[in-house]
């Protein structure tokens, strides 16, 4: 049965409710931006570089396993309280990260931060799909894009700042002025906004399923290779353990009649498909994040501050392409054209850093980067209103953050798989332990920079096989209302 018609808001309620959601995606947005410039100073800091790449990847994870959960027991609490408790759990994580000696227990309260900010991106975009239409929700995508704008741009420049003039600590510290100011607007906005409450039972087994195999892989693309071989049997038990609960889990969301991932919104073709194509967007965009900064400082010879500013260059040009892309969407029958025609493009970009990028001159790196960053930016609104359009609104919630979900999974392994390559093939010069030195060796210069051609090619498949997701997802017309699609869209 479907649920009765809702009030609908009205156009200052509407804009009320979304200011109020954009802060507190702001939060999440910078945190994953101003991190990254600030990498090679924190390894340098605590004394373990070999391990860095955790600090990344334990947000990744701990994001990952509760975005799902988030999206059930919103549907069950409340959007309104489930947003609350993920700024406090964010915050909280921030405060142990300021306070952490050592790259384990800095690694440990990133895992607690992304407790929270695992929720926070899942949670206002089902929040927006409660508000306003999918026809009129690509227009809202300028707001959301400008927002992460000015993440991309604040986020490096702060992190670089901070970290070269004050203290690592301090990129962390920024977020409790943040996260009071966003509690406090958000939750006026939010009382504007019709209760949506359904029923949800949680799937805390296979949550529990998917850490550990989630975690066995991590582990293993982290380790092998570097660490130990191949071969080792600590390498081949984790991958068997990787198999086993990988297995495990597949059999649980067989058998469970509410599973963490539930089967009706898998088996939806545009859900299926639009989640690979986001997935393999985010997860090379992300890695891109992680190790252009090293990149710049160990084969380019930049600072801290330096590199984060060059960095701007891709992550400006992602919201760019996805206000372009959002922007279309109002406008356009066929709202993929923007993003088939982007990819390409980004791809051949990242085939040019791969071929040339040692020998490339700071601005033709730029270009590639902005170009590569813009595409990939055209898939994201795309990707999310087509999803939300296509399932009833009771499967909102689970079905962004299904969506998220994958996307943050594959940003983690990513992260992981583009830090073994460079390990695995420059090893020597990164464990060296030269990441916080601006005027590295030659010998450690060519072996990073051999090393970073493989990651660059390994971004550009991944955006390619992205591409070909975003091909294969059907292009349904977007509803002009608020209420679930007809039975044929639900297929």
């Amino acid at each position: 049965m479907s649920s009765p018609p809702r009030k609908a808001l009205t156009p200052r309620e509407q804009r009320a409710i979304i200011f109020g959601l954009l802060l507190s995606m702001l939060l999440a947005a910078l945190d994953q931006t101003i991190v990254a410039p600030a990498l090679p100073t924190i390894g340098t800091s605590l004394g373990d570089v070999s391990q860095l790449s955790w600090v990344v990847t334990a947000y990744l994870l701990s994001g990952t396993t509760v975005t799902p959960l988030y999206g059930k027991l919103a549907d069950i609490h409340g959007r309104r309280t489930m947003l609350n408790t993920a700024i406090v759990l964010f915050v909280l994580g921030s405060v142990l990260c300021a306070l952490s000696p050592s790259v384990l227990l800095l690694s440990i309260s990133r895992a607690v931060q992304g407790l929270g900010g695992g929720g926070l991106i899942a949670l206002a975009q089902t929040t927006i799909g409660d508000a306003v239409a999918p026809r009129e929700r690509a227009r809202y995508q300028g707001l959301i894009a400008g927002m992460f704008a000015s993440a991309s741009i604040a986020g490096p420049l702060l992190g670089g700042f901070l970290t070269e003039h004050l203290h690592w600590s301090y990129i962390f510290w920024i977020n409790l002025p943040l996260g009071a100011l966003a509690m406090l607007v958000m939750n006026r906005a939010l009382k504007d906004l019709p209760q949506n409450h359904h029923p949800h039972k949680l799937d805390l087994w296979g949550a529990l399923f998917l850490l550990i195999g989630t975690l066995s892989v991590l582990f293993a693309l982290t380790w092998g290779g570097v660490r130990y071989d191949w071969d080792s049997p600590i390498i081949l038990a984790l991958l068997g353990c990787f198999a086993v609960f990988g297995a495990i889990f597949v059999r649980h969301l067989r058998r469970t009649p509410e599973p963490l991932l539930p089967l009706d919104v898998l088996g939806n073709k545009v859900v299926t498909y639009g989640m690979a194509a986001a997935s393999f967007g985010m997860g090379g965009f992300v890695g891109l994040v992680v190790h252009v900064p090293l990149y710049l400082e160990q084969v380019i010879g930049l600072s801290a501050s330096q590199a984060g500013t060059a960095l701007m260059a891709l992550m400006v040009g992602t919201p760019i392409g996805a206000v372009v892309s959002g922007r279309a969407m109002a406008k356009l029958e066929h709202y993929k054209r923007v993003a088939l025609v982007a990819m390409p493009i980004g791809i051949l970009a990242m085939l040019c850093l791969t071929w040339f990028g040692a020998a490339m001159p700071l601005i033709g790196i730029e270009i590639a980067l902005a170009l590569t960053g813009f595409a990939v930016g055209t898939m994201f609104p795309v990707t999310t209103v087509a999803v939300q359009n296509a399932v009833d609104r009771r499967h909102l919630g689970v079905a962004t953050g299904v969506l998220n979900f994958s996307r943050q999974l594959a940003s983690a392994l990513t992260v992981a798989a583009f830090g073994t390559i460079m390990l695995s093939i420059a090893g020597p010069a990164v464990v060296g332990g030269e990441l916080g030195s601006t005027a590295p060796t030659f010998p450690h210069v060519a072996d990073m920079a051999h090393g970073y051609r493989f990651v660059f090619l390994a971004a550009a498949a991944s955006m390619a096989l992205g591409l070909i997701s975003f091909i294969l997802m059907e292009e349904r017309p977007l509803r002009s209302s608020t209420e679930p699609p007809s039975a044929a869209l639900e297929v």
